[in-house]
């Protein structure tokens, strides 16, 4: 059966499977009693249409208004005349100067004269009554008149529906329906033939039955649907960081409001529509709403930014202008979201077997019916009653009718792909008590089959807490873990130096220091970032003084593609001068000068160059994350147009960065090894740094290879082919060579592969991996976007809790389809056989009601929901070939069915008087042909098959 359902319904994937493949297998789904209920939590592909329907509008409206502003910036004094913009009283009384309307109309329709005219972004700002600089005063009540006129960042969500609907849609079942009709017409023939109550036995027992069966079914679909509605509010759970009242904070997305001023960095999604106020190269992805690829510069001549979009490069501060269902994003985002999830595979496979049993089931209940039917019939015929109908002939047809239908209800196992939807969605709401948010319903169920994990290093396996603990500067290697020792350091050094270095750390970063709330001293950024800026402080630095010295006249953000953060600085005293940092062996071989230890500036020799590199080796021997510093004197013109030059710098040092391995990491890594998966560490550190993690983290072992992507890439098909199992550690490697080792993982040596990135450049290989995890702390909104599981708290030992989860979920659902296909297996057998045989059949309507209602709902509850055991970890993965219903399983099921029916065919013909066992023996010889027919299925099934 297995291959049949594979090669009818195994056309969905895990991944981005195609709307062809989701419609074929739902017209593949014929006998369904109720599809209300077995597609309830399947994907809307109506209202995808619909949502791909209404974004393509948006492209073509959005790139109508850019065309328009372009126009409208060559011809800013041209034809176009708008009438004099007047204030609504409302929005005058709470104390502004523009309404939400006119706002929209500005950023959405990116019209630059309107902006203009209302003063710029300034402007705007001001009769938004906030300040560029400060923020929002938030008192409570200003808070509150600013929802009331602009209305609050929150899209439009379904609503929960009701007790009463679960219960309206479970009795929209065929079966039940039929059923029903069948009790009405028993009760009335049974009261007219026998009266009350005698005459309403039969027909209040099936509609008891059924009644219960609703309402236990109506229950458990309805509290799924609430634990699927807590899901995905976690889902949206999104942070972000404004101004206010002069601080800058961290406030939900669902809090921002209009005059809000939002920082924005690389991999951030736009959380709504507002104008660039400052920053540098932004670079923004519009592609979620214009449909177009190549990304837009965003500045002050083009400030407009939209909710949606995506922050590809830079940075900015943003003026939040329109927020929630006033935007496109937010109307788009209403009609996604009823488009629902993507049917996983193990539910389209279950579906699969319930249509084909279905079918079976519809076979077996008519041939019953028409034997049953035929015999009594035959008894009229040789009764001579034939045409001669009594009421309890009516009703003992009725009843077989009844049996028939009741058949169908119990063989065709509804419950199959509903258990896989529930299970899953208990294994979600656990693993989320354990950290991780799963995101995507498949990816609890292909997590249980991985057979690779490719890590990354910073704040996975480590704690991503990065503090600097040794440094080189101008030669002098330093311990600068405390303050005595920072102090040291700047002892050691030529002034000169200490400056350029408090230069280099404070103007080149994307980190802050502000004072919060409190009146203390905070630090904002990547953890790499805050450890640098760490270190400035500790050597006496001031950030605020050292930011006003100066003026920042370009910046090239870092991102893993170049490995380099670059900005370049007009000097107090004249000139210009461009620093960098990075990876220490790029950046080294961007300089061909060095600070000596009495600070000269001398050229950099090979001999220079060979200490310096062992200085690298020896901190990244270390567990040292390395990071070199550098900058260069540019002349007196630089243009903000031009490139920040790559080469010809000054060395200034070289600082070793600790960021020690998360407790529990070793054992997790065991766990993983024990359980067949491989685990591999893809980095962008050092090599060297790189092996002595993975050395202390039990990954690398002494048949493994570590790798650095420059290596990997030169490697031919054939080389790759001897030498990927072997990998353990990638070092040095690009966003590329990541997708290209899981590409190759998959489909060269057909692994199921999980993924963990943070980065916004991690998107394709968590979006090529069978199951991608972004860092909850540590990632970007765009790396959460592509994943399908969310690690909360970025901690390594949580994906293997992942991993456990998903075989839980394999697991429970074997149990619950063994278990549901043996008792219709059962049901099919004694019921059919027993009417051929004996005319009659041994299970009435209302206990197949029953045994339906114990395995169907109830029995999806006891087994899909039992959590994993400890030894899950200690099997094979079934991998991407492992078969879902074995043949063993068949066995079992066979055995079992054929076994029960032996005896209940032993007990009905002992009860009829066929044959007795009576004397001292009879229970010993009952149990002994009860216990040998049992062997003698079990060795049929085992051998026979």
């Amino acid at each position: 059966m297995e291959s049949y359902v594979n090669d009818r319904f195994g056309g969905v994937k895990a991944k981005n499977s195609s709307e062809e493949a989701l419609r074929r297998w739902r017209k593949l789904c014929s006998v369904v009693k109720n599809p209300k209920r077995r597609f309830r939590f399947t994907a809307n592909l109506s209202k995808r249409s619909e949502a791909e329907a209404m974004k393509r509008t948006n492209q073509e409206k959005l790139r109508i208004a850019v065309l328009v502003s372009k126009a409208a910036l060559q011809f800013i004094q041209g034809v176009k005349v708008y009438g004099e913009y007047v204030v609504p009283d409302e929005v005058k009384a709470a104390g502004f100067q523009i309404c939400a309307t006119e706002l929209g109309s500005i950023v959405e329709g990116h019209d630059v004269k309107k902006l203009k005219m209302n003063g710029g972004v300034d402007g705007i700002a001001d009769k938004l009554s906030t300040s560029t600089t400060n923020g929002l005063t938030p008192t409570e009540d200003a808070l509150k008149r600013r929802q009331e006129v602009y209305g609050v960042n929150r899209f439009t969500e379904s609503k929960v529906r009701s007790f009463w609907v679960f219960v309206w849609e479970a009795l929209q079942d065929t079966t039940l329906i039929i059923l029903a009709v069948c009790a009405v017409v028993s009760l009335i023939v049974g009261l007219a033939m026998e009266g009350w109550p005698k005459g309403s036995h039969d027909g209040l027992g099936i509609v008891a039955s059924i009644l219960l069966v609703v309402l236990v079914t109506a229950t458990s679909d309805y509290r799924q649907s609430l634990q699927f509605k807590h899901l995905d509010q976690e889902k949206k759970k999104i942070s972000i960081q404004v101004t206010r009242n002069g601080f800058r904070q961290k406030i939900s997305i669902y809090d921002l409001l209009p005059g809000d001023i939002l920082h924005l960095s690389i991999g951030d999604q736009v959380p709504a529509d507002g104008l660039f106020v400052s920053g540098f190269s932004l670079l923004i992805n519009e592609s979620s709403l214009t449909g177009e690829s190549e990304p837009v510069y965003v500045n002050a001549e083009n400030p407009f930014l939209l909710s949606g979009t995506k922050v590809q490069d830079g940075f900015c501060k943003m003026l939040v202008t329109t927020v929630g269902m006033r935007t496109q994003w937010g109307k788009l985002m209403a009609t996604l979201s009823e488009g629902g999830d993507d049917e996983t595979p193990l539910q389209v496979k279950l579906n699969g077997v319930a249509t084909v049993i279905g079918k079976i089931g519809l076979f077996f209940a008519v041939v019953t019916f028409a034997v049953l039917a035929q015999g009594l019939m035959s008894r009229k015929y040789h009764e001579g009653l034939l045409l001669s109908w009594s009421g309890d002939d009516a009703l003992q047809m009725l009843e077989y009718f009844a049996i028939a239908v009741t058949i169908v209800v119990v063989a065709v196992p509804e419950g199959l792909p509903l258990a896989v939807t529930l299970s899953l969605a208990f294994a979600m709401k656990k693993m989320m008590n354990d950290k991780a948010l799963v995101r995507h319903l498949a990816a609890c169920e292909t997590m249980g089959s991985a057979t690779t994990i490719c890590s990354d290093k910073t704040g996975t396996l480590t704690t991503n807490h990065m503090t600097v603990v040794k440094a080189c500067i101008c030669g002098n290697v330093q311990e600068v873990s405390s303050s005595k020792e920072s102090t040291s350091l700047c002892s050691q050094i030529p002034d000169f130096a200490v400056e350029t270095l408090l230069q280099s750390i404070f103007s080149n970063t994307g980190g802050e220091v502000v004072i919060n709330q409190d009146g203390k001293l905070e630090i904002l950024g990547t953890p790499t970032e805050i450890a640098l800026l760490e270190l400035g402080l500790s050597l006496g630095g001031d950030f605020q003084a050292q930011r006003q010295e100066t003026k920042l006249i370009k910046v090239e953000p870092f991102n893993s593609a170049k490995k380099r953060m670059g900005v370049v600085l007009q000097l107090p005293e004249g000139g210009y001068r461009a620093h960098c940092k990075g990876a220490s062996e790029l950046i080294l071989a961007a300089c061909d000068k060095f600070i000596d230890p009495s600070g000269n500036v001398l050229p950099l020799d090979r001999a220079a160059v060979n200490h310096f590199k062992g200085i690298i080796e020896s901190f990244a021997g270390e567990s040292l994350r390395t990071i070199c510093l550098a900058y260069k004197e540019i002349g007196d013109a630089f243009l903000a147009k031009e490139q920040i030059p790559v080469e010809g710098y000054t060395c200034i040092g070289i600082v070793g960065i600790k960021d020690p391995v998360r407790p529990g990491v070793k054992e997790s890594v065991a766990v993983c090894r024990s359980a067949g998966i491989t685990v591999r560490m893809v980095t962008g550190d050092n090599i060297n740094t790189a092996k002595a993690i993975a050395r202390e983290c039990g990954i690398l072992t002494d048949e493994g290879v570590a790798i650095e992507g420059p290596e990997f890439r030169e490697k031919s098909l054939e080389e790759l082919l001897q030498l990927i199992p072997k990998i353990q550690v990638m070092a040095r490697s690009s966003p590329l060579d990541k997708h290209n080792l899981v590409q190759h993982l998959r489909t060269m040596f057909n692994e199921v592969v999980a993924v963990t990135g943070d980065g916004t450049n991690d998107a394709p290989a968590l979006h090529e991996a069978d199951i991608g995890l972004a860092m909850g702390i540590a990632g970007t909104e765009v790396a959460k976007e592509s994943a399908d599981v969310i690690i909360l708290d970025d901690n390594f030992s949580t994906i293997v809790t992942v991993a456990k989860w998903g075989r839980s979920v394999y697991v429970n659902i074997q149990k619950f389809v063994q278990f549901q296909l043996t008792v219709n297996v059962v049901a099919l057998i004694v019921n059919f056989s027993s009417a051929c045989l004996t005319g009659n059949a041994p299970l009435t309507a209302v206990q197949l009601l029953w045994v339906n209602m114990i395995m169907d709902t109830l029995g999806a509850l006891a087994l899909a929901t039992e959590p994993p055991q400890d030894d899950l970890m200690e099997r094979s993965p079934v991998g991407r070939t492992g078969k879902f219903i074995s043949n063993v399983m068949w066995r079992n099921i066979f055995g079992q069915a054929f076994y029960q029916f032996i005896i209940m065919w032993y007990l009905r013909a002992q009860g009829e008087g066929l044959f007795r066992l009576e004397g001292p023996g009879a229970d010993l010889t009952l149990n002994t042909i009860i216990f040998n027919s049992f062997v003698f299925c079990q060795v049929f099934f085992e051998y026979g098959t």
